[in-house]
């Protein structure tokens, strides 16, 4: 089940993955900002239900682990990024890569800090709730 659930995810993830660089438009100009968006907004996502999944009970251990590694692993990207670091220095752009490098760290850290976060406050609300 586990497997089947991961690869299942993982097709999903690896579909909306593409659908982001097709909307926001991975050829055009030279910096990478499909790559960029996709890695933030996964960081985020990987950070909230890092904090979630270890608080609800109901959830089974193989479905927690699609989300994870199978829908969010293959929503993100990190040879995508790191090819096109290299991409951006053999085109001449090395400033533009140390940018694009520099921002992926510092704001993945904190996206995934804010997605843990807000995975925490949601869960204290609920049972405040409850």
């Amino acid at each position: 089940m586990g497997y089947i659930a991961v690869g299942l995810a993982g097709i999903v993830g690896s579909l909306l993955r593409y659908y982001m660089s097709v909307w926001l438009g991975d050829a055009s100009g030279v910096f990478p900002w499909a790559t960029l968006v996709t890695n933030l907004i996964g960081c985020f996502l990987l950070g909230y239900f890092t904090s979630r999944i270890a608080k609800i009970a109901w959830l089974h251990p193989p479905i927690a682990t699609a989300i994870g590694t199978g829908l969010i692993g293959s929503f993100t990207t990190f040879s995508t990024f790191s090819t096109e670091t290299v991409t951006l220095v053999v085109q001449g752009h090395a400033g533009l890569a140390a940018v694009y490098v520099g921002t992926s760290a510092v704001f993945g850290l904190l996206f995934s800090l804010w997605g843990y976060r807000a995975g925490t406050f949601i869960h204290i609300a609920r049972s405040k709730s409850i």
